[in-house]
């Protein structure tokens, strides 16, 4: 196995797995605690670890660490979100500290510029689109508020380890040049300016020598792999769709909203009854879903606009998460939905947990970052999964993802 993954959650699992394919890398995404399949070029496993208690996070990352190991994978890399996703506790810095004091080295990169979706770093900082991280609607997430931008200032409370900023200027002198900054720096972690995926291959080219990699996933894009263009037949499936969105970010709202403008059958969930009454408000919305027309497009949100956002509130995330996999678990298991999109990174690890799904095939390719992937529930049905981080796609992905599929 050439690349062993963690990633922290599971569109991010996906995300990076979607880069690893399109590398030639006959690629699974493994959920959770199940088996790690040693007939792969590489593997992801997909935690629900970024807004876990920092200690589980690490205990997690390790136990998964240990798999792919055992698995034979010559290459772990830490997988975080572009726009780095954490808080002053962690999880990033504490799952860095572990996977390199286990894997037994002294440095790696920290890497989360993804270009072709807006993230970029220069001067060390983080932006979103032409707006710094601090600016941009990240500052608003409900669990993982983003007030800085500086990738060094970020990571500075979740970890002792040193901090070396790269500038632009020597990253673009080559792959020599840079490998040469990153041998010469302390020990710690580098953390190198990329602004376009030029700059992104050259850090993978400066790199190979490194046995733990982290970032985002667009820095896969450029790793160096043996292509083996083994990749697998995507399975069909059966009909039905649902969209179900507990993502509460800028470009999820605009999703909506365009799909609504266009033929999709929109339900709110009720926040209160959610976390009040989930399995009534799981049974209200599951029999919403089965009233309507075989080709309707149903779907169900948690946030319609900037003012149902409840930031801070960790009950009503978490209960969202809860109503939605029971709805998907639903109508799935009664054989009523086969395809489903999932916008917002816990939501999509709450999701296929509840469908007891153990490993995703990777398919059609949607938008940078995003994919449709197969897997088989713990009670034998096929479902297509689309795991839409809540900023990635253009607005119209709800009504157009569709045609991708057989």
């Amino acid at each position: 196995m050439y690349i062993g993954a963690i990633a922290d959650d599971f569109t991010g699992a996906t995300d990076l797995a979607i880069a690893l394919r399109e590398r030639g890398l006959r690629t699974t995404v493994v959920v959770g605690e199940h088996d790690i399949p040693r007939d792969h070029d590489a593997a992801v496993v997909a935690l629900k670890s970024r807004t876990a208690p920092a200690g589980e996070a690490v205990s997690s990352s390790l136990r998964a660490l240990s798999r792919l190991q055992a698995a034979g994978a010559e290459r772990i890399y830490v997988k975080y979100c572009s726009t780095f996703d954490s808080t002053d506790e962690g999880n990033i810095g504490p799952v860095l500290d572990a996977v390199t004091g286990r894997v037994g080295v002294d440095r790696t990169v920290v890497v989360p510029a993804f270009p072709a979706n807006g993230r970029t770093v220069r001067e060390g900082r983080l932006y979103v689109g032409a707006d710094l991280l601090e600016d941009s609607p990240m500052r608003h997430h409900p669990l993982t508020p983003m007030t800085r931008s500086r990738v060094r200032d970020i990571l500075s409370p979740q970890t002792r380890a040193t901090l070396t900023e790269i500038p632009l200027s020597v990253v673009r002198r080559g792959p020599a040049a840079l490998r040469a900054e990153i041998d010469l720096a302390p020990a710690g972690y580098v953390i190198p300016d990329a602004v376009t995926d030029a700059d992104l291959a050259t850090i993978a080219a400066a790199t190979p020598h490194l046995r733990v990699i982290s970032g985002g996933a667009a820095l896969a894009a450029g790793l160096p792999a043996p292509a083996t263009s083994r990749a697998s037949v995507f399975p069909s499936v059966g009909p039905g769709r649902l969209v179900v969105c507990g993502s509460a970010s800028a470009a999820t709202r605009s999703q909506i909203a365009h799909a609504r403008q266009n033929g999709a059958t929109a339900e709110r969930i009720d926040l209160d009854a959610a976390v009040t009454e989930p399995t009534v408000e799981i049974a209200r919305l599951s029999a919403w879903v089965r009233a309507l027309p075989a080709e309707a497009l149903p779907l169900v949100y948690s946030v319609g606009d900037a003012t149902d956002v409840r930031v801070g509130e960790s009950d009503t995330s978490a209960a969202v998460e809860r109503v939605l996999s029971g709805l998907v678990a639903a109508v799935v298991g009664a054989g009523d939905v086969h395809r489903i999109i999932v916008a917002g990174g816990e939501t999509s690890g709450a999701v296929v947990q509840e469908l007891g799904i153990a490993a995703l095939e990777i398919g059609p390719r949607l938008a940078a970052g995003v994919c449709w992937s197969a897997g088989v529930t713990a009670s034998g049905i096929t479902v297509a999964v689309a795991l839409k981080s809540g900023n990635f796609g253009a607005d119209d992905l709800f009504t157009t993802a569709w045609k991708a599929l057989k």
